[in-house]
């Protein structure tokens, strides 16, 4: 079997936007068989991820519960197989030469979190299908 490939998503908080991305690439990974896991992380974490979040993951079988968010470190972002940001510059966390996908147009989960989970799993289900491009 292939080594584990992670994704990290990063977003300002790492409370919402980070924890919908690797939540549903999680799921979506599994679900095809693949082997990739994601992990959220923030620059600047919150305390705990919101409640409209935890929520509406729950709903969809998504138990994100016990999940705090934390603080994006370079080991990570340099052990990465892809690095997807939500707004945020990380260049002063980014090894040199790591390329970070920029995912900027997602609405904010705060305007409503269904019309941002559309988008995320939208572009995740788009990261999947392409993975065997970047093998």
């Amino acid at each position: 079997m292939p080594s584990l490939r992670r994704v990290v998503f990063v977003c300002l908080h790492g409370a919402a936007k980070s924890v919908i991305a690797s939540s549903y690439l999680n799921q979506l990974a599994a679900e095809r068989g693949l082997n990739i896991c994601a992990t959220a992380a923030g620059v600047d974490p919150e305390p705990e991820i919101p409640a409209p979040v935890r929520e509406g993951l729950l709903q969809e079988g998504l138990d994100v519960m016990r999940d705090r968010p934390r603080q994006v470190t370079p080991e990570e972002l340099a052990a990465a197989w892809r690095i997807v940001s939500f707004g945020c510059n990380l260049s002063w966390v980014a090894p040199p030469g790591v390329t970070v996908e920029r995912w900027d147009e997602v609405p904010a989960v705060s305007d409503g979190f269904p019309a941002a989970r559309d988008v995320i799993v939208a572009q995740v289900r788009r990261l999947l299908d392409d993975r065997d491009g970047t093998n």
